[in-house]
């Protein structure tokens, strides 16, 4: 039976410099405007309408998960779930006007999730001109959540998030959805409830390169990287965005393709340094800044 969530669907962010965030989205990482309406600002890295959306706020502060159900019987079946779940529907239908349906929902941790329809996409239509580097898709998102094991739970009641991995102590799980590849949403124990990171794939590595590069131009770095984790097998390189948000620029995941024979991995060696080639099997380890970083929800 498919999985309600398929994918990673968009992610709203507020920002208290708006245009900043959209001027490094674009300048940076390399996503194109598809549209400004009101506080809003869309942007892409595709032919989708909408990947990022930013809004004019007066904090810094992650405002929404958008998690991708491949239709609206996907959605209604989602919505039926969440008091079941301990959760609280706060919108019944689509946020953005590029889904045929939606549904919004808070979690008793505080976050803020929004199962939805696929957001329109012009296939044909993939790459733009941006002065950025250009990532392929909208990847994954990590959350920093104060009950891992709760919001897993939650997850996988209303939306059927699966587990792939995940560390013994739950400091990390991470979820597969219906897409299959190693997970679309991680949840990391901590303060919360936060967003560790928002992440866009990138195809080639040398990208890598046109990365590290635009940030100096700007007297920036990246915060780790490149590296490859060993929990999804994908390259990957860090940095923070002007809202203070954790950007990945991730590589193409490990996929769960035989499920009937998949298990779940525990990984049980916790201990530095031992365990440093556990995250980055090139064995460059996590700085602080990583480890520590969170970016907070918008207050519910």
């Amino acid at each position: 039976m498919a999985q309600i969530v398929h994918a990673t669907g968009h992610l709203k962010i507020n920002a208290k410099d708006a245009e900043a965030l959209v001027r490094d989205s674009t300048d940076i990482l390399g996503l194109h405007v598809t549209r400004q309406t009101g506080n809003q600002t869309w942007l892409s890295s595709n032919g989708r309408a909408a990947e990022l959306v930013v809004i004019d706020a007066g904090e810094n502060s992650t405002h929404t998960i958008g998690l991708e159900a491949l239709t609206a019987e996907d959605v209604r079946s989602a919505a039926s779930r969440i008091e079941e779940a301990g959760c609280t529907i706060v919108a019944d239908g689509p946020s953005l006007d590029c889904m045929d349906d939606g549904v919004t929902f808070t979690t008793p941790e505080g976050l803020r999730f929004e199962i939805h329809t696929p957001i329109r996409d012009s296939i044909f239509q993939p790459r733009q001109d941006t002065l950025g580097v250009g990532p392929r898709r909208l990847d994954h998102m990590n959350i920093l959540t104060p009950n891992p094991l709760a919001t897993f739970a939650q997850l996988n009641l209303i939306g059927d998030l699966r587990l792939a991995e995940k560390m013994v102590d739950n400091s990390l799980t991470w979820l597969y959805g219906g897409n299959r590849q190693h997970h679309v949403i991680g949840l990391v124990k901590g303060q919360g409830p936060g967003l560790h990171h928002y992440s866009f794939e990138f195809v080639e590595f040398n990208m890598y390169c046109r990365l590290g590069d635009l940030l100096d131009r700007k007297d920036r770095q990246v915060l780790w990287g490149p590296g490859r984790h060993r929990p999804g097998d994908n390259t990957y390189a860090y940095y923070l965005d002007t809202s203070g948000a954790m950007v990945e620029c991730s590589g193409p995941m490990a996929s769960i393709a035989d499920e009937k024979y998949f298990k779940p991995r525990v990984i049980t060696n916790l201990e530095r340094p031992g365990n440093v080639r556990e995250m980055n099997v090139w064995g460059s380890p996590a700085p602080l800044e990583w480890r520590q970083h969170f970016h907070p929800f918008a207050a519910l």
